[in-house]
């Protein structure tokens, strides 16, 4: 007697693993593609291409619609790098690659290194709602101080001990409802007028603000916003880039070897 099956002697385990493992393939293949839609074709410090390039091709373009009325962003489009003086203001001591890179000017203001900031749209990041994600806590009736120090009228003391001013405001991202930067006003010897400090730069005592990246001398040269009631991308950047340049730049004994 014989009897029928409807697959016969097709391995249906097996076809499942192969399907399985080509299509695994295939979304890595697709995943790293798409991460390469941005910082590709890689390049070395000279400019000419990197010998360790990405395996696979570029993606096509995509075009991506924005939000909020802010038109088409395609990407990678034959990007070239935005910042094109990076060159111009950092030196190099010798030919051989993995040598670091000096700074020919002021590096806290050059944006170079640890103060390295991204070309990022000079427009605010909005909310859901298309409002501006980060704002000044006194343009807001609805945040208030619940728990820790209020910082503000705290004096602020630099990397040197310097007294540069006092907290004024604090800034909150509403959507997220934390505390993104601490504004200040500075005296006039050491600049004068407000400025920004992010707060994980910041460490707030029960009498001080602290601010250990930079000292007094630097806080004139911490950019300033265009408008007091918002934050821009790029704005956002380069106040956090020069904090953080000041970690290693802010004195010539920072840039030797910590023991």
């Amino acid at each position: 007697m014989t009897e029928d099956y409807i697959l016969g002697n097709l391995d249906l385990a097996s076809i499942s693993l192969w399907l399985f493992f080509i299509f695994f393939v295939g979304l890595v293949i697709w995943i790293q593609r798409e991460n390469q839609r941005e910082g590709y074709p890689l390049l070395d410090e000279d400019g000419t291409p990197a010998d360790a390039g990405g395996v696979f091709p570029n993606p096509a373009d995509k075009t991506f619609l924005l939000p909020h009325g802010r038109g088409e962003y395609t990407v990678p489009s034959g990007q070239t790098p935005e910042r094109t003086d990076i060159d111009a203001k950092l030196t190099r001591q010798f030919d051989s690659g993995g040598f670091p890179f000096d700074p020919v000017g002021n590096p806290l203001a050059d944006g170079v290194g640890p103060g390295s900031w991204a070309p990022r749209r000079d427009e605010p990041e909005l909310d859901g709602h298309g409002h501006p994600k980060i704002i000044p806590m006194s343009g807001s009736e609805h945040f208030r101080v619940s728990a820790g120090r209020d910082p503000r009228g705290l004096p602020v003391v630099a990397g040197d001990g310097a007294i540069v001013g006092k907290i004024t405001d604090m800034w909150i991202d509403e959507p997220e409802q934390m505390v993104r930067y601490l504004e200040m006003e500075l005296d006039a010897e050491y600049g004068g007028g407000s400025r920004l400090v992010p707060i994980t730069f910041t460490r707030i005592w029960g009498n001080r603000v602290k601010i250990r990246s930079i000292f007094g001398e630097h806080f004139a040269g911490v950019p300033q916003l265009a408008s007091p009631q918002q934050i821009t991308k790029l704005e956002e950047e380069k106040v956090s880039a020069y904090y953080g340049g000041g970690t290693l730049y802010a004195s010539k004994a920072r840039q030797e070897p910590q023991l």
